[in-house]
């Protein structure tokens, strides 16, 4: 009984994550009719608006004049069989729950507490959703305004020597600044992530020479996986302006995509000046400074869509270049490139 119990609630709590003006408030009331076994449970929100289970009662003026006293009391109105309790989500209120019947008054609070516990995860799942998506328009304004002029700059010079290279070099410089600012869906495949590095890498070869040599190798296999749009880039982005420009000499930069069984691995190696572990751990914890936000950005966004145990792994040590692994599943449920 007591399973069952639970797993109606937990079922509430899941129809509740759009909140009480959300599609799923007729189903929780119902639930919650069961679990009271009442003959009515309504939810409301602040507008007023009752969503009955299973249909509006008789009483029905008379259950809307209770909602409206306690949206303006905030407290508990009526008396059984018909009572109205406020539901206050951080101190504040967010709706109102009916119950008719012969419900014990324990049994009524006791589900109230769920409804609101519910309609704080709610919340909280939407201001994490918020939050991924400022930290995604964060990341699309960290194009380096020095990459941009040196680019630029490079164009021009080879207008007049080398015209067919120029413009391939503007269409790169296009396709870079399209795939980094333009509205994209949530989530977008490797494939596309991978033309976007290849072009931030045509660009960058441009830009320093024979001091930098990329290798990019990606299995046809995960070309059509699924991942969170502009993961990879800001990756080796961080590889080339961290590790490779401040070493001397030519520098190597080696990205590569594989299939290990369910999962797809992804690697962006350097052999630059690397950094201390500590400080690597820093930057994921987002505590390495405004220039670094790009790694722990990646690394919260990837395990907010698929769990504590994906992520970045950081392999680095002063003077022997820097390592990051990305592992993600290879099918994930709701991850789907828009």
């Amino acid at each position: 009984m007591a399973v069952s119990v639970l797993g109606m609630a937990r079922h509430i709590a899941e129809e509740l994550k759009d909140g009480l003006s959300g599609a799923g408030v007729r189903t929780a009331a119902r639930g919650l009719r069961r679990l009271l076994d009442a003959d009515y449970v309504a939810l409301a929100d602040l507008s007023g608006r009752a969503v009955w289970a299973p249909d509006e009662p008789p009483f029905y003026a008379d259950a809307n004049a209770l909602v409206e006293r306690v949206l303006h009391s905030e407290n508990r109105e009526g008396r059984s069989p018909l009572v109205a309790v406020p539901l206050h989500v951080d101190h504040e209120l967010a709706g109102v729950l009916v119950v008719a019947g012969a419900s014990r008054r324990a049994a009524v609070r006791e589900a109230s507490s769920w409804v609101v516990e519910a309609l704080e995860r709610g919340r909280l799942a939407a201001s994490a959703e918020q939050a991924a998506q400022a930290e995604l328009r964060a990341l699309r304004a960290e194009i380096s305004p020095h990459f941009v002029y040196n680019a630029l700059t490079v164009i021009a010079a080879l207008v007049s020597s080398e015209p067919d290279r120029s413009r391939e070099l503007m269409l790169d410089f296009a396709d870079y600044i399209r795939y980094s600012l333009a509205k994209h869906g949530e989530y977008t495949t490797v494939a596309d992530e991978f033309h976007a590095i290849e072009t931030y890498l045509a660009l960058q070869r441009a830009v320093l020479g024979e001091r930098l040599q990329v290798q990019v190798r990606v299995a046809p296999e995960v070309l059509a996986v699924a991942l969170p749009y502009l993961v990879l880039q800001p990756l080796v982005e961080n590889a080339v302006r961290h590790g490779i420009e401040p070493r001397t000499g030519t520098g190597h930069v080696q990205v590569r995509g594989e299939a290990e069984g369910n999962d797809c691995v992804i690697s962006v190696e350097d052999d630059g000046v690397g950094m201390d572990p500590a400080l690597a751990e820093a930057i994921l914890a987002g505590r390495g400074g405004a220039d670094s936000v790009g790694l722990a950005n990646v690394d919260r966004r990837l395990r907010s869509v698929y769990g504590p145990w994906y992520g970045l792994v950081v392999e680095t040590a002063v003077g022997e270049g820097t390592r990051v692994v990305v592992r993600i599943p290879r099918f994930q449920p709701g991850v789907m490139p828009g």
